[in-house]
Parts: structure tokens; sequence; C-alpha cells
């Protein structure tokens, strides 16, 4: 079986969020289940978006909805961690985005991965309930990874 493999595209990531593990993150195998990392990006995408005054609603201009995800799990997280989660962007085009998430955490002086990810991102223009071209502002900012 082929594993998925994200390969994250410098050390200048778009945006660096910090979130402590929550106890309803924590699964019955006692570490972040599966269902919390997909929430924990989540979390980290609206930080990015809110740092620029953006929302997924609107981020410079654009409404954006999730196309696609995919996780890599790299170790466990704990309650009690606080995950760093570096996100950069890839994979512009007129209409679409990826983001990569990196998701790792300080462990007795060493940094442990937990995971990494990609979410395939699409403008969206939520009136006409279509596919919609991405605004100068939102690729400016996108670029700067």
């Amino acid at each position: 079986m082929g594993r998925v493999k994200i390969k994250f595209p410098n050390d200048n990531p778009l945006f660096i969020a910090t979130i402590p593990v929550r106890i309803g993150d924590v699964n019955y195998g006692g570490h972040v289940g599966n269902d919390a990392v997909l929430t924990i990006i989540h979390e980290a995408r609206m930080l990015m978006l809110r740092s620029e005054n953006y929302t997924e609603m609107n981020a410079g201009g654009n409404s954006m909805i999730m196309a696609d995800v995919m996780i890599s799990y790299k170790g466990e997280a704990f309650y009690g961690d606080v995950l760093t989660i570096c996100i950069y962007a890839e994979e512009i085009t007129d209409r679409t985005f990826d983001l990569l998430y990196q998701i790792y955490t300080l462990r007795n002086g060493i940094n442990s991965d937990i995971a990494h990810a990609k979410t395939g991102m699409v403008c969206f223009d939520y009136e006409q309930r279509k596919i919609a071209p991405m605004s100068s502002e939102l690729t400016k900012y996108l670029s700067r990874s």
C-alpha cells in the first residue's frame, strides 16, 4: 500500500499557529484522534485567516471551500501537548490552492512530528454556488510562503 507523502516547499511557512491539545481531542487510545487532527488543522487555518482580518467567507474578496484533505500520521500527541502547526501554500492557480500543515510538538527538548496534512482549497461564490476566480489580494497573500 502506498503511503501519503507531503513534501514541504521550504523553511518559510506562511503562518505558524500553536494549539494546545484539549481533553476532547483525546480518544479511547489515550492519544489525539484522527478526527481531532482535522479539527486542529481547521482551527490553524482559521487563526491564519484571522491574522490577516480574513474569514473563510471573505479572504481578500474571496470565499473558500475545502475540496479535499489528506493526513499522514507521524506520531502520537497527548493531552497537555502544545502543537505547533506550520502552514505553507502551494499549487496556487487562478481558482484553487493547497495548504500544507506540518504539525509537531516539543517533547523532552526535541521536536516530535505528529502529522502532515494537505487541504485543497477552492475559491467559491456562495451566492452563485460556483467556483470563482481568486482575487489578486488573496493570490498575493498566499504567494508569501
